[in-house]
């Protein structure tokens, strides 16, 4: 379980293919306190720390987390957001964030507001119902609010704070991003079907 709030960013060393997998090498400012089978999230997706050789640790991505995500397009040198699993007792910053990454989105257009910045974004219209005004997305691993959402689009307002400490600043239009809806409206949605089908 995480929470949305990135704790720093990695650098990949290293891309190895694996079968219909893809290994990847990773290095940290916190790689020394990393243990193998320790929870990670990597631009919103939960990976299992199997190796760790500070400052470098090693994941490995299977072809269904590849499909869904952007980490296929990862390559020496990509920046990527991390966070660690939340501790039990800690204060909930961002949202409630699994780690499950359900689609892809594409960011469509970025501007500069007096200090800040907008950025829109295109994602499928078949999860239209999880996003609701002034809600919760998880956007490669940013916890973020969502406002001007149509069937198809969103926009998110990103803070200095944001921008300079994730890699959202590597973004531009034509980007590919991780996303991950609010596993309440999840609920909500499935519960509605359900009983819509006497259930």
């Amino acid at each position: 379980m995480f929470t949305g709030i990135i704790e720093n960013v990695g650098i990949v060393r290293a891309v190895r293919p694996k079968g219909t997998s893809m290994e990847f090498e990773i290095a940290c400012p916190f790689a020394d306190e990393l243990k193998v089978d320790q929870s990670l999230a990597h631009n919103g997706v939960c990976l299992t720390v199997e190796q760790v050789n500070p400052p470098v640790y090693k994941v490995t991505a299977i072809r269904e987390t590849l499909q869904k995500s952007n980490l296929g397009n990862l390559e020496a040198g990509s920046v990527v957001n991390l966070e660690r699993c939340m501790i039990a007792g800690a204060r909930l910053d961002g949202h409630l964030v699994l780690g499950h990454v359900e689609a892809q989105g594409e960011c469509v257009s970025i501007s500069e507001v007096r200090g800040s910045w907008e950025m829109r974004f295109r994602y499928p219209a078949e999860y239209s119902g999880l996003l609701v005004e002034k809600g919760s997305v998880c956007l490669n691993g940013i916890s973020l609010t969502v406002y001007n959402v149509t069937a198809d689009q969103f926009s998110v307002g990103i803070i200095p704070y944001t921008y300079e400490q994730t890699n959202i600043k590597e973004l531009q239009p034509g980007s590919v991003v991780n996303l991950e809806f609010d596993i309440i409206g999840k609920y909500v949605q499935r519960n509605l079907a359900f009983r819509e089908q006497g259930y």
